[in-house]
């Protein structure tokens, strides 16, 4: 394996892993964007997408469900030892303690859910990724990103909702009917900032070659 390849991959995986790390973490903040509520880490993960399409392509599925499956794991790793930390007692003179441990004390519950919706979303974009290179050859290459896409990220959004609002009932204080209007919200505001960003991000596709034989 030559110099340039080792650095290829390394940036690719590692790029992935780190941009789910970051939108697992910024998550357990909402923002509101032109009218428009979603979780902060939607900006940084819709990338996620585009990454592990350019791991597809450059080194094959099975490159990209171990990127999936090592994504996760680290998340979990992340919010065990964060919530491990804020269990902790801090010295006196820190005084933003209590903030901290608000924060970082409900991680662990968007990663859940983040992690959820990542594995039902990221495994589906694999394989709709892989169907449409093996049976669309002669076609474009955005059209794989799209195609994948298009099914991936609304997959995602609802997953990551539902499961977030449900394992955080008391943050959002609200009675079934207005848990499921936030969801509704919630859920259509992602969608429409990850597939701007995925518009943006797809010529990162044409970056990479197709170095993985068709399995």
């Amino acid at each position: 394996m030559d110099r340039k390849t080792v650095w290829i991959i390394v940036f690719l995986v590692g790029a992935y892993v780190v941009c789910q790390l970051i939108a697992d973490v910024a998550a357990t903040r909402f923002v509101k964007l032109a009218g428009v509520t979603m979780p902060a880490g939607t900006f940084i993960f819709a990338l996620t997408f585009t990454l592990r399409d350019m791991i597809h392509k450059r080194l094959g599925r099975e490159w990209a469900r171990a990127a999936i499956v090592t994504a996760a794991g680290f998340n979990l790793f992340l919010s065990g030892y964060l919530w491990t930390m804020s269990k902790l007692a801090a010295p006196g003179w820190f005084g933003l303690a209590d903030s901290w441990n608000a924060i970082f004390e409900v991680v662990p519950a968007i990663v859940l859910g983040s992690i959820g919706a990542e594995l039902v979303s990221e495994f589906t974009d694999t394989e709709v990724y892989h169907f449409w290179r093996n049976r669309f050859t002669n076609w474009p290459q955005w059209t794989r990103v799209v195609a994948s896409n298009l099914v991936s990220i609304p997959l995602d959004s609802f997953v990551f909702s539902v499961l977030a609002f449900a394992l955080l009932p008391p943050l959002f204080g609200a009675d079934a009917m207005g848990l499921w209007d936030a969801i509704t919200r919630v859920t259509g505001g992602q969608i429409l900032y990850k597939a701007s960003v995925t518009l943006v991000s797809l010529p990162g596709i044409y970056m990479v070659k197709e170095q993985a034989l068709l399995e």
